[in-house]
């Protein structure tokens, strides 16, 4: 959005906060690709065993045997994924659409295009056979010459 620097701004209060819809939808795709990954897989595996470890065998421990607070954690994390997993697969479906959509429009002015060269080859096709060719013209002379040299008293 482009500011007028001859206007005054608009000073209205908004309740909520202002965001990039493109910039936050960017960011989900990154997240959405990496929870999509081996590399996320390992991470968690290990974070987790470490957590389990920790809380096993260490003298302090921040979260005892039912793990309830890794339980919260991991729920947190799968209600955060799940969305930005499906905002991300929303915008993959746009962009797919748009191509859809541009494809469609290209297979469509090719397939005119063959149309017009179908008719332009048809055409040339009547024409040439309308023309004479070099062998029916050779013919001609052929039986020309040969009525010309029995004479006219055949």
């Amino acid at each position: 959005m482009t500011e007028l620097l001859d206007q005054p701004r608009d000073v209205t209060m908004r309740l909520r906060p202002h965001y990039d819809p493109e910039a936050f939808g960017r960011l989900s795709e990154e997240i959405a690709r990496f929870l999509g990954t081996a590399r996320f897989l390992v991470y968690m595996t290990v974070f987790v065993s470490v957590w389990v470890a920790w809380n096993a065998v260490a003298p302090i421990k921040f979260d005892p045997y039912p793990y309830i607070f890794l339980t919260l954690m991991l729920s947190l994390q799968a209600s955060y994924a799940a969305p930005l997993i499906l905002l991300a697969q929303n915008r993959q479906a746009d962009r797919d659409r748009v191509q859809y959509e541009q494809d469609r429009t290209a297979v469509e002015r090719n397939q005119a295009e063959i149309e017009y060269l179908t008719r332009e080859i048809a055409a040339l096709r009547i024409a040439i056979g309308e023309t004479a060719t070099r062998d029916y013209i050779r013919s001609e002379f052929q039986r020309l010459h040969e009525e010309l040299s029995s004479g006219p008293n055949q």
